[in-house]
């Protein structure tokens, strides 16, 4: 009797110790699986605003929103005001608050031409004369920053959390996540832009011009209550090329042009 009850004993304690491993196990492997779907689809993404892609109709059904705070800027540098929240959706859109159902992503080529959004432009988002600003343009004029934020499901993993799938539990039991774009001109030395200064490169002012850096932040996951996990990851690129902006009616969307580059240097 008191060699089983010394087995059980240990056998108990095994258990425990066993019991005790298999969460951390777990976790272990869903923040791994998650870092290799973020992986995925980072260079998917990436390699997609970056082309300047129109056809990529099958971001609708993983892109559900995306959100540009808008603050505009004087010539001094100082803010006009609290900034503008520009919300897009698939059936839907608003500006500042009120309806502008404009701002739909009912195709890939308005979900690329968003979040290509140039971190500094001349104006606003519903303006069509809102063309992108480099570290040149903006010295010594009045300009708009962008902080685009995206809802996005992700395109890799289960196979069954995949469209055609349009049971509400699975979509919302899918990995979701946030991402920030962030196109923003190439760093320089402002001395050399500026056309007054003594120190100012033609050739520094059309680099700025034909080159940008694309940050994209994977923040996840996006939790049911608004909230999000933990995970934090940034993919860079840096892009040459002009940007296109298409006279598309109420709707600012931007395009790399990787084969096209501007001449603007004196």
């Amino acid at each position: 009797m008191i060699e089983i009850a010394l087995c059980l004993a240990i056998i108990s304690f095994a258990l425990l110790v066993i019991i005790g491993v298999l969460p951390g196990g777990m976790n272990t492997q869903r923040a791994t699986r998650e870092e290799t779907i973020i992986g995925q689809d980072a260079t998917m993404l990436l390699e997609a605003i970056r082309s300047g892609s129109r056809g990529l109709d099958d971001l609708t059904n993983n892109v559900y929103a995306i959100t540009n705070y808008v603050t505009q800027y004087n010539k001094q540098g100082q803010p006009l005001g609290p900034p503008i929240i520009a919300g897009y959706t698939y059936t839907s859109g608003s500006w500042d608050g009120s309806p502008y159902n404009v701002f739909v992503i009912t195709n890939g080529q308005n979900i690329i031409g968003v979040l290509s959004t140039p971190e500094y432009t001349s104006a606003l988002p519903i303006n069509n004369n809102n063309t992108p600003m480099t570290a040149a343009d903006i010295l010594g004029n009045s300009y708009s920053s962008n902080h685009v934020v995206a809802y996005v499901r992700s395109f890799s993993g289960l196979a069954v959390e995949k469209p055609p799938q349009n049971n509400q539990i699975m979509q919302e039991n899918t990995f979701t996540y946030r991402i920030l774009c962030v196109n923003a001109p190439m760093a320089a030395d402002t001395n050399t832009l500026d056309k007054s200064s003594p120190f100012y490169s033609a050739y520094n002012s059309q680099l700025t011009r034909n080159l940008r850096e694309l940050r994209i932040t994977f923040l996840w996951p996006q939790l049911p209550n608004g909230n999000l996990g933990g995970g934090r990851q940034t993919f860079r690129a840096s892009v040459s090329g002009q940007m296109l902006v298409p006279n598309n009616l109420g709707m600012a969307l931007y395009f790399y042009q990787s084969q096209s580059f501007s001449t603007n240097a004196p």
